[in-house]
């Protein structure tokens, strides 16, 4: 049986969500494989759009043809298996606190605020309005640091100050006490992290971790090696500290992403979003094309108050706003994710592939 240029053309509609679907599952680091991680409802939509359609208006059903839609709709049943977690379909990853908020209560505020951004007012409303505790903004510079000094002057009297004009500047406002903060930079010395202690209301001290690693991409890092080997050099250092940790900011990832998955069972932190939704926050002007990289991650014993996306703020990203209560009894009811020998090694591999600076520069602040 011959197939007509309609037929092919039709067939073409098929095949690119398969594509898509499949060029992950190759392991490689090179951002042609790994950008497909990112839009993955997108790529659900389209096989869900095609199949049916497909059926419907082809001219021919050649053997070709219902060969290629049995292996989409395996990619869409793939691709829904991917996302589902968050969704309201399974059950939170993180329980709710439902008691009365009192000095373990901690908010915190992220927002890539884009360096070429300059409709600062929008987020410092915005953080007039939820008056959280903690403030970070990502590809910061010397303007966003001006602007932001306003902050200084309405409680936020802890500071930790990254000017950059490579869109990896990061600044850090807190009203809760910060000690021993550190500057980090663990796989290239132009891009920064945070480390630091807060001290709670409670009197009580917890780490917070701050990332921005860069993500695979054709105008930023041809691979995703770098970014893989961030994540996972700060899971394997939570991995062995006993204290409650939080850690936040623009991952560069999406949170079903293989490594994300990874970091999770690497670090045993648990993920609020889990079981609520997807909460996108990048491409802010393109709702079609809307996926999670903005993140918060806790240690088990954390319970969620609250966690949402908020309006725009003229970034290409959404900020995010979550509030937490330390409950060490939560771990009693929150399981932290586990990672066996074959994860270990995994993220041993690809810290390795990376050639992270050896000595990871630390600065104290």
């Amino acid at each position: 049986m011959i197939l007509t240029w309609w037929d092919c053309l039709l067939l073409l509609f098929v095949l690119m969500p398969v594509v898509a679907t499949l060029l992950p599952l190759i392991k490689h680091d090179h951002w042609v494989f790994r950008i497909f991680d990112f839009p993955r409802l997108q790529i659900a939509i389209v096989s869900l759009i095609s199949l049916p359609v497909s059926l419907w208006l082809a001219l021919s059903h050649h053997h070709l043809f219902w060969f290629l839609v049995m292996v989409g709709t395996v990619c869409l049943v793939y691709q829904l298996i991917q996302i589902i977690a968050y969704t309201p379909l399974v059950r939170p990853e993180v329980a709710v606190y439902r008691g009365k908020e009192d000095l373990r209560t901690l908010s915190l505020l992220t927002s890539n605020v884009l360096t070429d951004n300059h409709n600062a007012h929008l987020l410092i409303e915005q953080i007039h309005q939820k008056q959280p505790d903690i403030v970070l903004t990502l590809e910061s510079d010397d303007w966003w640091q001006e602007q932001l000094s306003i902050l200084e002057h309405h409680g936020y009297t802890y500071t930790v100050q990254i000017p950059l004009d490579n869109l990896y500047g990061m600044h850090l406002y807190s009203r809760l006490e910060l000690k021993d903060s550190e500057i980090r930079h663990w796989v290239t010395e132009d891009i920064p992290s945070i480390k630091s202690k807060l001290k709670l209301r409670s009197g009580e001290w917890i780490y917070i971790y701050c990332l921005h690693p860069m993500p695979p991409s054709p105008t930023e890092s041809a691979t995703a090696t770098d970014r893989d080997a961030e994540l996972l050099l700060v899971g394997r250092e939570i991995e062995h500290m006993d204290e409650p940790v939080l850690v936040f900011g623009d991952l560069n990832d999406v949170a079903w992403s293989s490594t994300s998955k990874l970091f999770q069972k690497i670090s045993g932190l648990l993920d609020p979003r889990k079981g609520r939704g997807l909460f996108n926050t990048f491409h802010a002007k393109y709702p079609p094309l809307r996926w999670p990289l903005d993140h918060i991650f806790h240690s088990h014993d954390f319970l969620m108050i609250d966690i949402q996306v908020l309006p725009d703020v003229g970034s290409d990203h959404f900020p995010v706003y979550g509030k937490f209560q330390y409950h060490p009894k939560a771990t009693l009811i929150q399981q932290e994710p586990e990672a066996d020998k074959q994860d270990i090694n995994e993220a041993i591999e690809k810290i390795a592939k990376s050639d992270p600076i050896k000595d990871v520069v630390r600065k104290k602040y």
